[in-house]
């Protein structure tokens, strides 16, 4: 196969300010920073935040899902930084929380 997955790329209104909340939340620096387009690099995931002149109105159609070795300690940690909690979910066994960053985009962390 020659497609290979490279980057996420995620709509928000503030590219650097989200950026730097997800560096943040993943432990991670900025990196590029070309104004309407900020990267953040948490190999093997990389994101793109880029601006766009609408607001968020609808639930995601895409979503990142991370994997944490405390689900709870870790959804603790991301609403002390500003993310919002949507609910908490448990099918197939795994149990996630769903959450938002701090511009409303959706995001899981499971067990």
């Amino acid at each position: 196969m020659s497609l290979q997955a490279q980057m996420i790329t995620i709509d928000c209104a503030r590219p650097r300010a989200l950026a730097e909340w997800w560096a943040t939340a993943l432990g991670v620096e900025v990196g590029e920073d070309f104004g309407e387009f900020v990267m953040v690099a948490a190999e093997p995931l990389v994101l793109g935040f880029q601006r766009v002149p609408e607001e968020k109105r609808v639930k995601n159609r895409v979503h990142v899902d991370f994997a944490a070795a405390d689900r709870t300690e870790e959804v603790d940690r991301l609403v002390g930084l500003g993310a919002t909690v949507v609910g908490e979910y448990s099918v197939w066994g795994p149990t996630w929380t769903t959450l938002r960053d701090p511009e409303g985009n959706e995001f899981c962390v499971s067990d």
